[in-house]
């Protein structure tokens, strides 16, 4: 049977202003020119007209964040300690059999900018493609905030996940799932309104803090969801880069559809 592989993944790009001023990645392209003045470091006595149409290798010196892109948030990034008080798990200490499992879409795009998803809302889509959520199924929550990136408004686009909803998925086994969006909990602007507003603090990152009870993972800055074609029936592989004792890492989750 032939599979299809669906990249839900952004690119990392420079000064692109869809992160806060602090995040945005920096890359210095070295191009090939520099690549052959460099090679002329490695290997003294070496010219550039020696080299293959003079000129040398190419290569990228990049700033960025672990939270840069299209990654995978670590447990030890909401809290040091998950599961009643055990040690948060850094994203080098992920399972990696919760990284390639059994995909599940949810399409909440008629859903506005800012709005809560609620545990009801996810129970309803389930019902709706006829799916029951098992252990270790990958949840991927479609905003259409990836429509997006590149531009401002993507830092306030799509709908978010609150802490019943993420407690609802992952009270059922599930320990990792995705979004389409900057942020898996709502964008953090409408956050801090209501927060202003009402001074209740239980809004602040709700849906992130939900992993102090129970240990779970979520990718953020996914995109391309719609091109899976399917609520279920597919698998998700996401393994992060390994970073020792981070928070979080890159990782570029493909979908794996049976044609």
């Amino acid at each position: 049977m032939a599979q299809k592989l669906i990249d839900l993944s952004i690119a990392i790009e420079p000064e692109l202003p869809s992160d806060p001023p602090m995040m945005i990645p920096k890359v210095d392209y070295i191009d090939h020119t520099a690549g052959a003045a460099q090679m002329e470091e490695f290997f003294p006595g070496l010219k550039k007209e020696q080299l293959p149409g003079g000129i040398g290798w190419a290569l990228e010196m990049i700033t960025l964040t672990t939270h840069s892109g299209t990654h995978l948030d670590a447990p030890y990034h909401y809290h040091p300690t998950m599961d009643g008080g055990k040690p948060a798990l850094t994203i080098d200490q992920i399972p990696l059999e919760w990284c390639f499992c059994d995909g599940v879409l949810l399409d909440f795009r008629h859903k506005a900018d800012g709005e809560r998803i609620t545990a009801k809302d996810v129970e309803n889509e389930l019902k709706r493609i006829e799916y029951e959520l098992k252990p270790l199924d990958i949840v991927l929550v479609q905003t259409g905030a990836d429509e997006a990136w590149g531009t401002e408004s993507y830092l306030v686009k799509g709908a978010g996940m609150d802490r019943e909803s993420t407690l609802f998925l992952t009270e059922q086994g599930v320990r990792v799932v995705g979004i389409d969006a900057w942020s898996w909990d709502r964008p953090l602007p409408f956050l801090a309104k209501e927060f202003q507003e009402t001074g209740d603090p239980k809004v602040i990152w709700e849906a992130h803090f939900a992993g102090i009870d129970i240990g779970y993972c979520h990718m953020e800055k996914m995109a391309n969801l719609s091109a899976i074609g399917r609520p279920h029936g597919f698998k998700v592989c996401c393994f992060p880069v390994k970073i020792k004792d981070a928070s979080g890492a890159w990782t570029r989750p493909v979908a794996i559809v049976d044609e």
